[in-house]
């Protein structure tokens, strides 16, 4: 068996601290933006998404370090774990790592948070638990998910953690800014009106173990990751080319070995050449399947912007959301879809999904990083 346990997930987002918050705010259409405060700099936009740091009175580096704490912490409960076991990989995703343990008051914007104060928080012991960094550009966490299961599926250890966390900046947000590509109103994916990126902050994290370990303990998992493809296209430096998505999504497909997905948790951010080009592959995605038509996707970024290297973690609990309970969630702020090709349909607001077996959750990133996860539900 190729697929691993997702034993628990951790979220806190700008819809609130926990991962059901998250999926009940999405489900209601909630979008959490709000005015820029407490970053110098004259920007395009000043909209921005963010969690309860009111004018963002602590450095980003410690902001970080809160988020993906309570995070992970949450995905331990939710696998029941008391910590991480020993023997146990740590990914940590994020810009840059933090190379030497700065003091809290030059901690920098632009680090991840530190490992070793994540594994204090894990309860895990250092010695006896390998930590490995990893930078995919905004699809950072799913490339994280990725090379945990193949970690797994090794048979170097039973139990992983990945996590990470992403604040506001001044550095990331210009490095937004000066490509053009944030929205002064704020992310509409999938619509016509739509004119750029939101930036939000969230921290997140999940848990991965074996099949035999989830069972031995008698845990049942939330979903399992059974498919995973990342593939780094260097055709484009920016935005993702409509083949390369497509190639990323049906070999995650192959690796599952799944001939049909039930819905596409899109990476649209809410720029009209990324949002068509994902639009295009998955509509051939839905052709090449035969499957019902149209195939259904929607995107998170309508409510809580675009967590950069951590926004693959809100599209997993939505991926899991969507498994239990059969909702489609909606795209918050679409109001007046986009022309898209025959084959797929961007949803609005919530429907009931007719099977709910598997679900494609894409994340694309700079420098054409791109993967794909299949997550399918667990059955009794």
């Amino acid at each position: 068996m190729t697929a691993v346990a997702l034993a628990g997930t951790g979220l806190i987002s700008p819809l609130g601290p926990t991962p059901d918050t998250f999926w009940r705010g999405l489900l209601d259409g909630r979008r959490a933006f709000g005015e820029l405060r407490g970053i110098e700099g004259e920007f395009r936009s000043r909209v921005v998404a963010a969690v309860p740091f009111a004018d963002c009175p602590a450095p980003a580096g410690l902001r970080k370090e809160t988020l993906a704490k309570t995070a992970a912490r949450q995905a331990l409960d939710a696998a029941g774990l008391h910590g991480l076991p020993d023997d146990s990989l740590l990914v940590v995703v994020s810009q840059t790592p933090v190379l030497t343990a700065p003091d809290t008051e030059r901690h920098s914007d632009f680090t991840g948070p530190r490992p070793e104060v994540l594994l204090a928080a894990c309860r895990a012991d250092a010695r006896r638990t390998t930590v490995v960094h990893l930078s995919h550009a905004c699809a950072s966490a799913a490339f994280a998910a990725s090379f945990a299961r193949d970690w797994l599926l090794s048979g170097l250890s039973t139990t992983a953690l990945v996590v990470g966390a992403s604040a506001l900046n001044r550095y990331e947000y210009a490095s937004m800014d000066v490509v053009k590509t944030l929205s002064p109103r704020g992310a509409r994916p999938f619509d016509a009106e739509r004119d750029g990126i939101t930036v939000g902050e969230g921290g997140g994290a999940f848990v991965l173990e074996t099949a035999s370990a989830a069972h031995a303990r008698g845990h049942r998992p939330e979903a399992w990751l059974s498919g995973a493809a990342c593939l780094v296209d260097t055709s484009q430096a920016v935005a993702s080319a409509p083949d390369a998505i497509r190639d990323c999504m049906s070999a995650a497909l192959d690796d599952a070995g799944v001939r049909r997905v039930d819905y596409v948790h899109a990476h649209a951010t809410g720029t009209a050449q990324g949002d068509a080009a994902e639009a295009e592959a998955v509509a051939e995605l839905g052709h090449d399947l035969g499957g019902p038509a149209p195939l259904p996707m929607s995107s998170h970024k309508g409510a809580i912007g675009h967590l950069l290297h951590a926004s693959a973690f809100p599209g997993l609990v939505a991926a899991v959301g969507f498994l239990r309970e059969a909702w489609i969630p909606g795209t918050p702020g679409l109001r007046h879809r986009a022309p898209l090709p025959d084959g797929v349909t961007a949803v609005a607001v919530p429907s009931r999904a007719v099977t709910a077996e598997h679900v494609l959750v894409n994340s694309f990133g700079f420098s054409g990083n791109n993967a794909s996860l299949v997550l399918s539900a667990v059955r009794s």
